[in-house]
């Protein structure tokens, strides 16, 4: 209901503004104004009236999509109106013993709506889909020369329900990560966004990315369930449970605070995982320290730990993990992204937000992830494929 009369008191407005500020002065203006402002309108009452009936699983790709498709109209066609609606009626209240409105001040709040609407409509259109891979050298002291050269390819935060009907880009993302010829394909977490039912049959497009000595992959916190508007403790269980069974079935071992060792040409790299579960700010790690129990002796270790903030809490200077990969931040899919400058709104919450860092002999890589979240768009914040490749220092 409070959405419903939120959008009835848009509409009232945003046709009372055009109609006062066009209607005397240019009526084929007004017109034309009118005219899209009611397909924006359709739009908006389609999806909402989609929504209000849905009756299916809550978890399901199409549902997922729908409702982030909505929070992409109420962000690029609702706040816009009220943009302009709020110019225009502060005109309107300073000419209230004249009444008429400043002009100047309703073409200012027409300006800035209608430039955030084709920033949003570009990164709908276009962001999301603006994939780019982001090559990257760690320099590692004491590496063995048999690992030097080693790639791994990491992709992150692919939040399924994004490529619904997409099902061809996701694809073509599995084949750019092969081309790469990566030895280790490595992915930080958060498939689904809600539950287990988005992925859908996914797992056979993702299962087509290999890497020559495996693929693994730890759970993100969207992953467990948390989020999820009616999940009991026993269906969030549940829930984890599939994901296990969806992700291995996609082609990667799945770590669960473990580890695995593999054999590169007779030097040994250790592939630790941890679960990552909780909301911001109260994110839950899993067990480190169980993680590295069963570890011998190693050339490498490698930490895949979906939320890049665990990386000052636990593993910079209080372990030897050469290598830890995370995701998660998504750059908040809004930012300013260039070589010679980077920011988001996510370093205020996530310093580590995308990108290396560098502590002594220790690493961490941020992917800033593949899907999307809440939103259906990507502000000058491109989904990325990471290839890293090492070197002996």
């Amino acid at each position: 209901m409070v959405i419903f009369l939120f959008l009835l008191i848009t509409e009232v407005l945003t046709f009372a503004a055009l109609y006062q500020h066009f209607y005397g002065s240019s009526r084929p203006t007004y017109y034309l104004f009118a005219g899209l402002n009611i397909l924006f309108s359709l739009s908006i009452w389609y999806l909402f009236i989609r929504l209000a009936f849905y009756k299916g699983d809550f978890d399901t790709s199409q549902n997922i999509w729908l409702r982030m498709n909505f929070a992409g109209l109420i962000c690029g066609i609702v706040v816009p109106r009220l943009i302009f609606s709020l110019f225009h009626f502060t005109g309107t209240i300073l000419k209230f013993k004249s009444r008429g409105h400043i002009r100047p001040l309703t073409n200012i709040g027409m300006g800035f709506s209608v430039l955030i609407m084709c920033i949003i409509a570009w990164g709908t259109f276009i962001g999301r889909f603006n994939f780019k891979t982001e090559e990257v050298t760690i320099n590692i002291k004491g590496l063995d020369k048999k690992l030097d050269g080693f790639k791994i390819v990491q992709i992150s935060d692919l939040h399924l329900p994004a490529f619904h009907n997409k099902s061809n880009l996701l694809e073509k993302v599995m084949i750019d990560v092969n081309s790469h010829n990566p030895d280790l394909v490595m992915n930080t977490g958060d498939f689904i966004n809600y539950g287990w039912g988005e992925f859908g049959r996914t797992d056979t497009i993702l299962s087509k990315a290999k890497g020559k000595y495996g693929n693994f992959a730890v759970l993100g916190n969207h992953d467990i369930g948390t989020y999820h508007p009616s999940f009991s403790d026993e269906e969030i269980a549940d829930n984890i449970s599939q994901m296990f069974r969806l992700i291995a079935a996609s082609g990667y071992i799945v770590l669960d605070d473990e580890n695995v060792t593999i054999d590169v040409e007779g030097r040994k790299i250790a592939i630790l995982g941890i679960r990552t579960s909780g909301r911001h700010p109260e994110m839950i790690y899993g067990n480190l320290l169980e993680a590295m129990a069963t570890i011998g002796s190693v050339d490498l270790k490698i930490l895949l730990a979906h939320d890049p903030n665990q990386w000052e809490i636990e593993v910079k200077e209080d372990t030897d993990i050469d290598i830890t990969l995370s995701g998660h931040t998504h750059g908040m899919q809004m930012g300013i992204y260039t070589e010679k400058f980077k920011w988001s709104p996510s370093k205020y919450y996530y310093p580590h937000w995308s990108g290396l860092y560098r502590s002594g002999n220790q690493y961490q890589y941020v992917n800033k992830g593949l899907g999307l979240l809440v939103i259906p768009f990507r502000i000058w914040m491109p989904p990325e494929i990471t290839v890293i490749t090492l070197k002996s220092q």
